[in-house]
């Protein structure tokens, strides 16, 4: 019997291309009938964002020298995607960008409970479809609450900060192996993917890789 294929993703809940890469990858594995494990990992987009966040479409402006027009142009294909795939992007003049170092301790907290992955699902959820705040400690700690996590031991993991010290080793690490963008697919410990590559690539990498592993 064939051992699970490990599939390690770098990535960060404010990143659109994440969610939908994931999707497209999830899509994949279930045409395939891949048996995987999934381990998700910690890259923050703007590590310098203020507590207050920023307003998305002037941040993508500033960051890229995106126009209004090319900005639009990009929704409306994420919007596009996520929906052949069943994710709802709910953009809007106030969608906002957050510092999500808080978010990825919290994410590093469920998953000492095996729940990282769903926890994962439900922020790409709040901060896309229900333009939650993702700054908000209090939010954080609704979510983490909503999928079944204790909400006081969130509340306590977000107050002292106690995995900040892993979050940043974790942030380094992968930074130390070169990943500057996300998100970053590493299959098997060893095949590098970035970018969101679409269901029929993902399908044919995993194909490749059934082959290669016998």
């Amino acid at each position: 019997m064939t051992e699970p294929l490990r599939i390690d993703i770098v990535s960060d809940v404010m990143c659109p291309w994440c969610v939908i890469g994931y999707r497209q990858l999830s899509a994949a594995l279930d045409a395939t009938g891949t048996p995987h494990e999934i381990h998700w990992h910690p890259f923050e987009l703007n590590p310098q964002m203020p507590p207050e966040g920023q307003n998305t479409r002037e941040h993508i402006m500033e960051k890229y020298g995106s126009t209004p027009e090319q900005s639009e142009q990009s929704r409306q294909q994420m919007k596009a995607l996520g929906d052949s795939l069943g994710f709802e992007f709910a953009w809007a003049e106030d969608s906002r960008m957050h510092n999500t170092f808080n978010t990825h301790q919290l994410l590093h907290w469920a998953g000492t409970q095996g729940r990282m992955h769903d926890l994962k699902q439900a922020l790409f959820t709040a901060h896309f479809t229900e333009r939650r705040n993702l700054s908000d400690n209090d939010v954080l700690a609704d979510i983490a609450a909503e999928i079944g996590l204790d909400r006081t031991e969130a509340e306590a993991v977000l107050a002292d900060q106690r995995f900040a010290n892993e979050v940043r080793g974790a942030e380094q690490f992968w930074q130390q192996q070169g990943i500057s963008g996300v998100p970053a697919i590493v299959f098997d410990r060893k095949h590098l993917v970035t970018g969101a590559q679409g269901v029929e690539n993902y399908t044919s990498i995993l194909n490749q890789l059934a082959e290669m592993r016998g």
